[in-house]
């Protein structure tokens, strides 16, 4: 008979805890004074200009939100796939998707440097524009996420929490979409103008968003003490070493076809050779640190069985998906517009110029805290609210954990 999955709230009695909720609060800090800034002096105090007007900001925002999407995959697997080993990973997995969804608008709106010019995009709509669409697929996303927690953690309420979860993973998905075709359909932009963008945001929601969710589960339960079996962690690893593969297919898609139409050529030695900080990005930090060598530690048979290894990875798809999203935003940008394709055009506002960007400390500092709002929310959640199970161990996790031991299957080493 299957043991019973009890939740508790963690303890929060350790000063290592408080010290985070501090080191939390700082970056929080560090953003809302460089909100401040911005709303007083304006935008010409960062390294944004006339030509690249999404600066790190806009990368570190898109990240958040691609990961609170990737962040629900965990739950989708056990609710829409029936896959009952991640069953008590889907309330983390569910807050995990709010907080990074609003530490990423958080950074969005607090870059308008007004605000308050929020109400306008609210309550005037162009629904011609992507932005427009998106603005109801987050809020839509938080209701559903929301409700979709109540179900599950309300006993009342679970034998609905089935059906809220199709919806929210076909939410989930058509708002990565959504996010993907903000650069899909700038037709200007000639590094943004593809539909394979949609599809390749969704399979780096998928990676990034694990990667996040395995970070946060490992250091909950390496702080509080609780047991998290070798089980549930190796098939988290596994499917995320698939979906970061997954990335990398897509993005040879999206290179190869740019590369065989004659006219992207430019953009593509733009991006991909002499671009200065955008080929260093892309080979060094996306492709070698942020995809080769995590699939490298992920699927070694030796150090794979290593949970620091596996910590590591995480780590490194992170920064190789801020690189490939720094690339992607800022290199698009930096590319000089094509205003008349096969013609030569030369005025004295910098045309076939690339334009320069170098993001500014006050930049910095509002990414930095967006990344601790979504953090902060999270360790409050789970200090309060029963998010986590109180073990996660072999035996609790997988009912034929005992047979496979049996059967001489070796677990990771801690």
């Amino acid at each position: 008979m299957k043991a019973m999955t009890h939740f508790r709230e963690i303890e929060g009695r350790s000063k290592g805890y408080y010290g985070l909720l501090v080191l939390l609060l700082f970056g929080i800090g560090l953003g809302l004074v460089a909100a401040a800034l911005k709303g007083t002096y304006g935008h010409h105090i960062t390294g944004m200009n006339n030509h690249v007007v999404w600066g790190l900001p806009h990368v570190f925002a898109i990240f958040l939100i691609v990961a609170a999407s990737g962040a629900l995959n965990v739950a989708s697997i056990a609710s829409v796939f029936g896959r009952k080993a991640y069953k008590p990973l889907a309330p983390l997995s569910g807050l995990l998707a709010i907080t990074l969804l609003v530490g990423g608008l958080a950074v969005l709106v607090l870059d308008l440097g007004r605000p308050d010019r929020l109400i306008v995009a609210m309550t005037h709509y162009n629904f011609k524009s992507i932005f427009a669409w998106n603005i109801f697929l987050y809020t839509g996303f938080i209701a559903i996420v929301a409700v979709y927690l109540w179900f599950m953690m309300e006993r009342r309420m679970n034998p609905h929490s089935t059906k809220v979860g199709y919806l929210a993973f076909i939410w989930r998905l058509i708002l990565t979409t959504g996010t993907g075709s903000i650069f899909g359909f700038l037709v200007a932009r000639e590094a943004y103008d593809a539909a394979i963008l949609a599809p390749l945001f969704i399979a780096l929601s998928f990676s990034l968003g694990l990667a996040v969710f395995l970070l946060v589960l490992m250091a909950a339960y390496n702080w509080t003490g609780r047991p998290l079996g070798d089980a549930i962690l190796r098939r988290l690893k596994n499917l995320l070493g698939i979906f970061v593969a997954g990335v990398l297919y897509f993005v040879a898609v999206y290179h190869l076809t740019n590369l065989y139409a004659t006219r992207l050529h430019g953009v593509e030695a733009f991006l991909l050779v002499h671009g200065g900080i955008y080929p260093f990005l892309f080979w060094f930090g996306q492709i070698a640190l942020g995809s080769v060598l995590p699939l490298v530690l992920l699927f070694h048979p030796v150090w794979s069985r290593c949970r620091a290894v596996i910590a590591a990875a995480c780590g490194l798809v992170i920064l190789g998906g801020l690189a490939q999203l720094y690339v992607t935003i800022i290199g698009g940008q930096a590319y000089p517009l094509d205003l008349f394709p096969g013609h030569d055009v030369s005025s004295s506002f910098f045309d076939g110029v690339v334009a320069p960007y170098t993001p500014s400390a006050v930049e910095w500092m509002l990414g930095i805290g967006g990344v601790a709002l979504a953090l902060f929310m999270v360790t409050v959640a789970i200090k309060f609210l029963r998010f986590l199970p109180e073990s996660l161990a072999d035996d609790k996790v997988d009912p034929h954990h005992a047979a496979q031991a049996a059967a001489g299957a070796e677990p990771a080493k801690a």
